[in-house]
């Protein structure tokens, strides 16, 4: 519509590149807001940016003005995804938050996934599409109503009171009765010494150990973005009908994210991730060797890298959130989802790599993920370990080898004392 081909080609991946700029932008600051102002705020302002600029961008009356809407809309997208992402960590228990991090919150992402292409299959006028995609997100808000804030979050802030009427209406819903006393005095006391204590961006580096796991979780996520993306974009290249390759390759998605859950819940979470990410990766690199006639075998091999990377891009959210403490958590998942979108923001030019050999991007991607799977390795196993609430709680990196903090004596109060209150995710 806006004569976007043969000079102006290439605004077609500038497009997909700006929208994750917005998501890298809310990457960076939604983590900071959700910490400062409450996880549920932040969820629900967010979420009502996105569906507002979305249905302003239906308007859109050039290319540029799409664009500079597609950036607001990003940062709305992923900001309200990280906000709901560790409010559901927060709020359930261990056995449920890895279901609800898993077949919860991906399962859900996958079937909007498969929905895209069966909306733009029967409405191809993009404003109509684009204003039937926006419109569901005005059914988010009867739930302002339902979902609680953070515990977690409400105690690290001082604000006992609220958290445990949260805690009590949780156990009456489930018909479970509360003890009398949920947080003992010597917790509330030392914790309320503490409530002044504000975090930044900066306590991401503060000792050596926490340090190392950002940069270690900043490169995975961006190497894991860079491949899942990539081949998600890449679906128009592979032979055969654009909209049943983009069905498959949302549909390839269940499956991972069941083998995902099945390995979380079964299985330490590095060697399940690493094993994921040399599927993909090794399978990527071996397209390469398939004869050019061979076109079934060859999207049959580009599904299944998808399979293995996406299933390492739902277990390395869950292992992230188990990694960092309770006072910079949101802000820990944030920093490392925005790593994710620099690789986002350039896997479009990966794709576009195929122009000139059709094959650079399978090797190129192929050979990071195998790279990311080595890396994983040298990460700390937070397996059956509670949710540290402080950066001296965090689990150690130390080569190899699991290795537990020393000062780590005491467990989560809530789920070491009163873990059936957690047990249901109604509220």
């Amino acid at each position: 519509q806006w004569d976007l081909v043969c000079d102006n080609d290439w605004k077609g991946p500038m497009s997909t590149s700006l929208f994750f700029v917005g998501v890298l932008l809310g990457s960076f600051v939604s983590g900071q807001l959700s910490d400062k102002f409450g996880r549920k705020n932040v969820l629900f302002a967010t979420l009502a940016m996105q569906t507002g600029f979305s249905f302003v961008q239906v308007f859109s009356t050039s290319w540029e003005m799409f664009s500079v809407f597609f950036v607001l809309v990003g940062m709305g997208q992923i900001s309200n995804y990280v906000a709901a992402f560790v409010l559901g960590t927060e709020i359930l228990g261990k056995s449920i938050r890895v279901l609800f991090c898993t077949l919860g919150v991906c399962i859900f992402y996958a079937f909007g996934y498969m929905l895209l292409p069966l909306f733009a299959y029967f409405i191809r006028d993009w404003r109509m599409l684009l204003l039937a995609l926006t419109l569901p997100g005005l059914l988010c808000i009867p739930l302002w109503w339902i979902i609680p804030e953070s515990p977690r979050w409400l105690i690290s802030q001082g604000r006992f009171q609220e958290a445990e009427d949260i805690i009590r209406k949780a156990a009456k819903t489930n018909g479970i009765t509360a003890p009398d006393v949920i947080l003992d005095s010597s917790e509330l006391q030392d914790l309320n010494s503490q409530k002044q204590q504000t975090y930044t961006i900066l306590d991401l580096m503060k000792t050596r150990n926490i340090l190392t796991i950002t940069i270690m979780s900043v490169i995975l996520w961006m190497i894991i973005s860079v491949g899942y993306f990539g081949l998600s974009l890449d679906t128009p290249n592979l032979h055969g009908d654009v909209y049943v390759n983009c069905f498959l390759s949302a549909v390839i998605e269940v499956p991972a994210y069941i083998i995902s859950w099945l390995l979380l819940r079964n299985l330490p979470r590095r060697y399940s991730m690493a094993a994921a990410l040399f599927l993909g990766g090794c399978v990527l690199l071996f397209i390469q060797l398939v004869p050019s006639h061979f076109r079934a075998l060859s999207i049959l091999l580009v599904m299944l890298g998808k399979f293995g990377i996406t299933s390492a891009f739902s277990i390395v959210y869950v292992y992230t959130a188990e990694l960092y403490p309770t006072v910079v958590r949101n802000m820990g998942v944030g920093a490392s989802s925005m790593a994710s979108r620099l690789g986002s923001i350039l896997s479009p030019y990966f794709v576009y790599l195929g122009a000139y050999d059709r094959f650079l991007p399978y090797i190129l991607m192929g050979s990071l993920t195998v790279l990311s799977g080595i890396l994983t390795l040298f990460l700390p196993e937070s397996y059956g370990m509670p949710l540290p609430d402080t950066i001296e709680q965090m689990l150690l990196v130390k080569g190899l080898e699991y290795r537990p903090a020393s000062s780590r004596t005491r467990d989560s109060k809530e789920e070491e004392e009163n873990p059936e209150i957690f047990k249901s995710t109604a509220f």
